[in-house]
């Protein structure tokens, strides 16, 4: 990004919690909050307005849900990278956030210092997912069949052990930054780990992919 700080829209309908996130992430000249919206409806007209590199996303608000509005604007604006921050970890709630194009997933009582490394992660194309999240979906794959990778989760997984970031990933195989990150937190869960260095060491490990 060329030296500039990080663009970040928070989108919450507590303003407390928008002040309270706006308070951890000042003071690091690399992140700069330029906007901040309630609902849905003003997410997409305050990202419309600001172009951010990174969205916080409350999931669950009146008039339109954060994946409702997180569909919205990466539709709109592909470059735009929406990071969930709620209090709801259900897979239901990770997944149907991922499928809508969030870069990542994280609770509220996340810490400051951890909340301004996702955000850095999530605007350099990185997947995250909180460690209680994470848990939980590991969790729920030790508990069912083990299912093998697709062939396309596999494509994915073999691409990013090169080194290729989601949008590298996506233009390789002709589809969105969202559909890759889909596969990636299915990948995750299948292989029972939290995050994609973790996902290529065990498939290298498995002999699932090859460098």
């Amino acid at each position: 990004m060329s030296g500039e700080p990080i663009r970040i829209v928070i989108v919450d309908d507590h303003p407390v919690v928008r002040d309270g996130l706006r308070g951890m992430l000042a003071g690091d000249g690399g992140l700069a909050v330029v906007g901040e919206a309630a609902n849905a409806d003003e997410a997409v007209r305050t990202v419309t307005a600001f172009n951010p590199h990174v969205v916080l996303m409350d999931l669950r608000m009146p008039g339109g849900d954060g994946a409702d509005a997180t569909a919205r604007i990466v539709a709109a604006h592909p470059g735009v990278r929406v990071l969930v921050l709620t209090t709801y970890d259900t897979e239901t709630d990770v997944l149907r956030a991922v499928e809508a194009g969030a870069s990542g997933y994280l609770l509220k009582d996340t810490l400051a210092a951890e909340l301004r490394r996702a955000v850095r992660a999530t605007a350099e194309g990185q997947t995250v997912l909180a460690p209680a999240v994470a848990a939980r979906l590991v969790r729920q794959t030790r508990q069912a069949p083990v299912e093998a990778l697709t062939a396309r989760e596999l494509e994915v997984l073999e691409l990013v052990a090169r080194g290729a970031t989601n949008r590298d990933v996506g233009r390789a195989l002709h589809v969105s930054e969202a559909t890759v990150k889909s596969h990636l937190v299915h990948t995750y869960t299948k292989l029972g780990v939290s995050d994609r260095t973790a996902a290529v060491t065990t498939a290298l490990e498995r002999g699932l992919i090859r460098l």
